[in-house]
């Protein structure tokens, strides 16, 4: 069982096993490194947020009393020191252009290149792009706990009980917010939607 296996390495880290730590990183960083790269969307900036959770967790681990699951407790702390850069980035939210081009390609609401399509026209691909970036647009204008609740949801997959683990709130508030979520996703994309079909007829 995971779980077991993730509280034996934090027991084993606890009594001073260095490489029991080392091996919880291993295990969870690029999920914590995807996690972190759909919260705060500068690539440069994932790796050390990264550093900063485990740096965190690791001093943080006397606390950790197994009733939650290891990567949900990380979760926690991943989405906490991600807010706090996010604080930071707030006097200076510049994006660099690669870095929105790789997230629009990372990002699960875009049709993949490699996807076959009978309407391949350079308008067709344009309506494309221009949705998802109505998509990023629209995730980037919500409030931070619905764009957490839906991110963790969507892109990252997880459920509603371990959302309301990581967010601190009970189920009913997790639905709540991916709900009005996708609401107001819908309501952004919904007329351009609208505009493509009304363009082919």
């Amino acid at each position: 069982m995971v779980l077991d296996s993730d509280l034996m390495l934090v027991e084993r880290t606890l009594a001073g096993d260095q490489a029991a730590f080392e091996l919880l990183v291993i295990k969870y960083q690029r999920r914590i490194e995807r996690l972190i790269g759909r919260m705060v969307r500068d690539v440069d900036l994932v790796e050390d947020i990264a550093q900063e959770t485990f740096i965190r967790a690791y001093r943080a681990l006397p606390k950790f009393r197994g009733d939650a699951q290891f990567y949900t407790w990380l979760y926690r702390i991943a989405v906490n020191t991600a807010k706090m850069f996010l604080l930071e980035l707030k006097r200076d939210p510049t994006v660099s252009q690669s870095t929105l081009e790789r997230s629009n390609e990372d990002d699960e609401t875009f049709q993949p290149k490699s996807e076959p399509s009978t309407d391949e026209s350079p308008e067709s691909v344009l309506a494309a792009k221009e949705i998802g970036q109505a998509v990023n647009a629209a995730l980037d204008a919500l409030p931070q706990d619905l764009r957490q609740a839906i991110t963790l949801r969507e892109m990252d997959g997880l459920s509603y009980e371990d959302i309301a683990e990581v967010m601190g709130c009970p189920i009913g508030t997790v639905r709540s917010r991916i709900f009005r979520a996708r609401e107001a996703i819908s309501a952004r994309i919904k007329p351009m939607l609208e505009k493509q079909t009304s363009k082919r007829w």
